[in-house]
């Protein structure tokens, strides 16, 4: 199971949501459908194709230009042609054919304005595409109902199989699709958006159409709704549409959970071990949650520091660099794992034997730190440890001396005397006392 290469595939998507013939009643929600399923499609994280590679045909009347624009993508795609329907679905009189209902068809003569389906298929057929999906959201029954898309008589579902391709149809041969009063979406594109949007609890980490059609059965089933139908050929339905959010938000627990075990790991000196943990979190994350994920972020910070504690700060200091330039973009200067990675990166240009770089940054990073956190937050008072051990190992003595002082008292006061930062802290400033008494 994988998702699609988005640059070898093609969606095309055809939908008519108002008709010239009074016969076919406007259907205001398929605009909404097509646009909101392109957005879909082309979401940039969890889409499948870039938006040049989605084409859109809303309300589009003229046949020839259907069938260029349809003959484009077709001929384009190489792993995925994804070709969407939605509108009124209408069948001959005689020979009792599908036809796709455009602007300007007629519906008791759909030959000579509606986009055959034949031909449809027969140009999904010619595709060099590995992997072919047609869906359709109309119905085919003859009956013409109010808040339906009907029009024309039943037509034979067997007509819309397409060898190896995966066909999934809103409705069975005598059944309607409707278009519920207000819905924005029409119920089956409607509920199929849901789960591509809010993924399936308990589902794989991925969704193909054969595990969103038999969603897609259930639910509509359990609301009284037309049953969804599909045909499939080959291993088509193995293909993935987009990625399980659900799953995600199922999975993310624990990679959360490993990456403090890692963390952990890390402060009980096996910095090695904890890198390589970190790294394959850092890597499930980046392909699962995404990677502006605040925990993608969270865990690139980590594993970044890592290597620092392992015995490599310069490349901790550059991966550093690279992550709070991206993240100070996108969280702003003053968000809490901001700050965090430039005390990370000020403590590993120090250990890389850039000491008054360091120490530059973290006066900075103090005073912004106490604006932001208050003076006496314990974060604002590591701050001000790792300055002053930066200040001891360069001479400073005096101040390094004052400094410590003065967290000794503040953290005294917020922690307690005898908790392990504030000892620490203590017995450091006996230390450098000691020394510079000698």
């Amino acid at each position: 199971m994988r998702l699609p290469d988005p640059h070898r595939s093609r969606v095309v998507l055809i939908g008519a949501s108002q008709y010239s013939d009074p016969q076919l009643p406007d259907l205001p929600a398929v605009h909404r459908t097509v646009t909101d399923m392109a957005g879909l499609f082309t979401d940039p994280t969890y889409g499948v194709v870039p938006e040049g590679h989605c084409t859109v045909l809303l309300d589009e009347g003229d046949l020839r230009t259907i069938g260029q624009r349809l003959r484009a993508a077709v001929d384009e795609a190489e792993d995925l042609l994804l070709v969407y329907f939605a509108g009124h679905g209408l069948v001959s009189s005689r020979r009792h054919d599908l036809y796709l209902a455009l602007a300007d068809s007629e519906w008791a003569a759909p030959e000579f304005n509606s986009l055959e389906y034949d031909k449809l298929r027969n140009a999904v057929l010619d595709s060099p595409a590995s992997n072919k999906i047609v869906i359709l959201d109309c119905c085919f029954s003859g009956r013409a109902v109010t808040d339906t898309m009907a029009g024309g008589d039943s037509g034979k579902l067997e007509q819309l199989e397409v060898k190896g391709t995966y066909v999934l149809t809103s409705a069975e041969r005598d059944q309607v699709a409707l278009a519920l009063p207000g819905e924005d979406h029409t119920a089956f594109s409607g509920r199929l958006m849901r789960l591509l949007r809010e993924g399936v609890v308990g589902g794989p980490e991925f969704l193909t159409i054969e595990d969103l059609y038999k969603r897609l059965k259930k639910l509509m089933a359990a609301e009284g709704l037309s049953a969804p139908l599909n045909r499939g050929a080959g291993t088509v339905d193995q293909i993935a549409l987009g990625v399980n959010r659900a799953f995600a938000a199922t999975v993310g627990p624990e990679l959360r959970k490993s990456h403090a075990e890692a963390v952990q790991q890390g402060k009980d000196g096996d910095w090695k071990g904890a890198s390589n943990l970190l790294q394959k979190v850092l890597d499930e994350q980046t392909r699962i949650l995404g990677p502006e994920h605040p925990d993608t972020l969270r865990t690139r910070q980590s594993y970044a520091h890592s290597l620092g504690g392992a015995g490599d700060p310069m490349e901790a200091a550059q991966l550093l660099r690279q992550l709070l330039a991206y993240q100070s973009g996108l969280l702003g200067p003053d968000h809490e794992d901001v700050l965090r990675t430039r005390q990370f990166l000020a403590v590993n240009l120090g250990e890389a034997g850039y000491r008054e770089e360091a120490i530059g940054m973290l006066r900075v990073l103090l005073a912004d730190r106490g604006r932001v956190l208050g003076a006496e937050n314990p974060h604002t008072l590591r701050t001000r440890h790792v300055l002053a051990r930066n200040l001891m190992l360069t001479g400073a003595a005096d101040e390094a001396v004052a400094l410590l002082r003065q967290l000794v008292a503040e953290r005294g006061r917020v922690l307690g005397e005898e908790h392990p930062h504030t000892r620490r802290a203590r017995e450091e400033l006996a230390d450098v006392e000691s020394e510079e008494a000698g």
